[in-house]
């Protein structure tokens, strides 16, 4: 148990409100403290239990990301009575993008609890959302999926689940635009090469062409943004087009 009192013991002095601002977030008192010890804490501490194991929020996001998509799909399933494996399947992709849970995890500000050896400015976007899946995946382990189902109810579904506006919201420009050129039998290239300029961060330019013809371009700090951009570019370049086909 050396570990665990280790990790209480790590906090500064500063963070002793730390348990009382996370009764107000989740909506009762904690029972394992460690648990959201652990869900605050980046792998850059370096921490280690008593046999070896690290000790950070990876795991208990993987468990998080888990219950979400369950107690997601299983208000889905009583709430779009006429929606086929594909359909509820593509809305719980909306639900729980990325996008998403880094908004809820921005809003709740869960990044000023995070104890790490990084700068928090130096942390990408998804850090928000990886957090709240933490913060879930504590809860559950805490306290069980009943309060854990209450807690995704009251900042997930309530405040943010409109079924009509998802029917509406696109998960990735890419997967839309890939789909529209493979049905209409056009050929596609995304041509992405490093274009770091004079930006302290590596950068990726990325040529988006549709039959040999360039029609978007983008950059961004990863490949995969990249590729997002131009095509989100491309599809409104397109959209008559493509909604019209689906």
């Amino acid at each position: 148990m050396s570990f665990i009192r280790n990790i209480l013991n790590s906090r500064s002095p500063e963070d002793g409100n730390f348990f009382l601002k996370m009764k107000e977030i989740v909506g009762f008192k904690p029972k394992s403290k460690s648990l959201y010890i652990t869900a605050f804490t980046h792998r850059s501490m370096n921490l280690k239990d008593d046999k070896g194991n690290a000790i950070n929020y990876e795991r208990l996001e993987f468990v998080g990301d888990a219950i979400l998509g369950s107690v997601i799909a299983a208000y889905l399933y009583e709430k779009v009575p006429h929606g086929d494996e594909g359909y509820l399947t593509k809305m719980r992709s909306k639900v729980v993008s990325r996008e998403h849970l880094n908004k809820l995890g921005e809003e709740l500000g869960l990044i000023n609890f995070v104890e790490s050896r990084i700068p928090t400015s130096n942390f990408g976007n998804n850090i928000h959302g990886n957090l709240f899946e933490a913060l879930v995946g504590a809860i559950y382990l805490d306290k069980g999926y009943s309060f854990c189902e209450k807690f995704i109810y009251k900042r997930v579904i309530n405040p943010h689940v409109d079924i009509e506006a998802l029917e509406g919201k696109v998960i990735s420009y890419k997967s839309l635009l890939i789909e529209w050129c493979q049905k209409e039998k056009h050929t596609f290239n995304y041509d992405v090469y490093e274009d770091t300029g004079k930006d302290e961060l590596k950068h990726f330019s990325v040529k988006l062409t549709i039959n040999n013809k360039v029609v978007s371009k983008a950059r961004a700090t990863s490949k995969k943004k990249a590729e997002e951009k131009a095509s989100k570019r491309a599809f409104f370049a397109f959209q008559n087009q493509i909604t019209k086909l689906s």
